[in-house]
């Protein structure tokens, strides 16, 4: 009989929390997690390029060693500045973000000098990182909004009724989320001067990506 009872309230609790869209809340949270851990992997990525980058461009005779070495400082930095999934506050989240941008700016500051070394420039190595360099900004560009998009799928999820009478119950906070800046509806490029420019082509990096609502603003979430 007590089996039965208990079967009967595990039955009621599960009817209850399937009613209530715990189910989704969970899918989709862990949507938005997997979205962050995709977002970190392309970030990496272009962390993963600096080392090959300095040491390609630190063999050129008289290359400016302050410029390396604000690559090799912000890459410290950047690579330093963890955030777990559950703590996507606007305010982790816009750390990680100014220590992203500034190796974005170190490395960008890096090309731009290059553009004095056209025997550097012309090496095979210098333009594999190039392509590689590139194709890592296009892929953390498609990661953030991809993670945006989850984001604000998931928010909106613990905003709605019923699911914002359990979501706090159940553990379920709001995430923050990348913001568009101004230009970020653009894909990124990087330049290295192969348009044949006399007067050297310029680095530019689309500084952040749009994010999926298309707004405009700093970091943030809902």
């Amino acid at each position: 009989m007590k089996n039965l009872f208990r079967l009967f309230i595990a039955v009621i609790i599960a009817s209850s929390l399937s009613s209530c869209g715990y189910n989704s809340m969970v899918q989709k949270r862990e949507a938005a997690n997997s979205a962050w851990g995709n977002v970190e992997s392309a970030y990496q990525r272009r962390a993963d390029l600096v080392p090959n980058l300095v040491n390609t461009v630190k063999g050129a005779a008289n290359f400016e060693q302050t410029t390396l070495t604000d690559v090799v400082e912000a890459r410290a930095k950047a690579t330093s500045v963890q955030i777990d999934a559950k703590d996507l506050t606007p305010e982790n989240l816009a750390t990680f973000e100014k220590a992203q941008d500034q190796l974005k700016g170190a490395i960008s500051r890096l090309l731009v000098s290059v553009e004095r070394y056209p025997e550097l420039k012309a090496t095979q190595n210098f333009q594999d990182l190039q392509a590689q360099l590139e194709g890592t900004e296009n892929r953390i560009n498609t990661e953030r909004n991809r993670f945006n998009g989850a984001v604000q799928d998931y928010d909106a999820e613990i905003a709605s009724f019923p699911e914002v009478l359990y979501a706090k119950m159940f553990g379920f906070t709001s995430k923050a989320y990348f913001q568009a800046a101004a230009g970020s509806d653009k894909a990124p490029t990087v330049d290295f001067g192969n348009s044949g420019s006399s007067t050297g082509a310029s680095t530019n990096t689309t500084t952040g990506a749009s994010s999926t609502n298309g707004n405009q603003g700093g970091t943030g979430g809902k």
